[in-house]
């Protein structure tokens, strides 16, 4: 008799844990992450609700380094399944999803996307290169007067950089330091102008981090305004604005080309072509990160990865590339198809 109301108290607790974990478990797919790769997940999820059995997933714009935090913190289904990326996730962030439980990790790159320096339509076109974007963005630029010295940003007005420029403010709304957006354009863009001083670009392979300060440092002095994750936020401060510029994808100006236009750089438009031929200069890979641990835990994880790696969806006539996706080469979509089919681990 004794026995058996032992095996009923052990039981019984089992049962109630049970319930609760059925009862806490989700029943949709939960997305954060990067407001560039934003556009192209939330077409995916809705396309993926209506012609599925599953709910559309939820898809938050967090911006990349938010969403790699939230993405990072653990794995169970107070967590976010997927995160969005408009770079490559950092060797610092994927230590931390490890030290966090997050150990498997599919890494899959939806396409390429150009970083447009744009201004309203109806502003007064120009032409800008890499070296003026730095000269006009920098925290510390090279002495004008010459020598291979740093001086605080002394430029207030682009004529001052280049006598062809405008004798306007540099006004340049961007993106914060959590943005995906603001990394690629730091590497990209300030370090391609940056690496124009001979002597800088020497500092690279003595002193990486001396010269990492010099090249990513944005000035502080109002030239160049925060202007959050919300990219909506910049297109109507640009119409209110027509003399300042703004930073943010291509997908973006491609879907604002009323409101907005893209500046040539280094004599390239941001225009899908340029984007996808690399003859623009400031454009780079998307993706997004999924955790293996939720493929069969969440419903419709996989079934959501299959629509979104579809031809129909980034193929070359695909619903994303209406939205601005620069879609991979076709060796290269069959590839990265091939392994979010076998949920191939990302190792760094």
């Amino acid at each position: 008799m004794n026995i058996k109301l032992k095996s009923v108290v052990v039981v019984l607790p089992l049962m109630l844990s049970s319930a609760v974990m059925a009862q806490s478990s989700r029943d949709y797919i939960n997305i954060v992450g990067s407001s560039t790769v934003y556009p192209f997940s939330t077409v995916v999820a809705e396309q993926f609700g209506k012609s599925s059995k599953f709910k559309s997933p939820k898809v938050e714009s967090t911006g990349t380094g938010g969403g790699f935090k939230l993405f990072c913190s653990g794995v169970g289904v107070q967590y976010p399944d997927i995160t969005n990326a408009s770079r490559a996730i950092k060797a610092s962030e994927f230590e931390t999803c490890q030290k966090n439980g997050v150990k498997d990790i599919v890494e899959v790159k939806v396409g390429y996307d150009g970083i447009a320096i744009a201004q309203a339509t109806t502003g007064k076109s120009f032409e800008l290169s890499l070296k003026e974007l730095f000269l006009a963005l920098a925290k510390k630029v090279p002495d004008p007067k010459g020598g291979n010295q740093l001086v605080n940003n002394p430029y207030n007005n682009w004529v001052e950089i280049n006598p062809l420029l405008p004798a306007t403010k540099i006004e340049v709304l961007g993106p914060p330091p959590t943005s995906g957006t603001r990394d690629a354009f730091l590497e990209l863009a300030m370090e391609g102008g940056c690496k124009e001083f001979p002597w800088i670009k020497a500092l690279k392979d003595k002193d990486e981090n001396a010269y990492k300060e010099i090249c990513h440092a944005i000035r502080e002095d109002g030239g160049y305004i925060e202007a959050g994750e919300n990219d909506n936020l910049i297109v109507q401060k640009l119409e209110a604005n027509p003399k300042a510029i703004g930073i943010f994808g291509f997908s973006f100006l491609d879907q604002n080309a009323d409101k907005v236009v893209g500046l040539k750089i280094q004599g390239e438009l941001p225009e899908y072509d340029a984007i996808a031929s690399g003859q623009y200069p400031i454009s780079r890979p998307l993706f997004f990160y999924v955790k293996k641990a939720h493929v069969e835990v969440i419903p419709g994880i996989k079934e959501f990865l299959e629509e979104f790696t579809s031809e129909k969806a980034w193929g070359n006539e695909g619903y994303l590339t209406d939205k601005g996706l620069i879609a991979m080469p076709d060796a290269e979509r069959k590839q990265f198809a091939d392994d979010v089919k076998n949920l191939k681990l990302l190792k760094l």
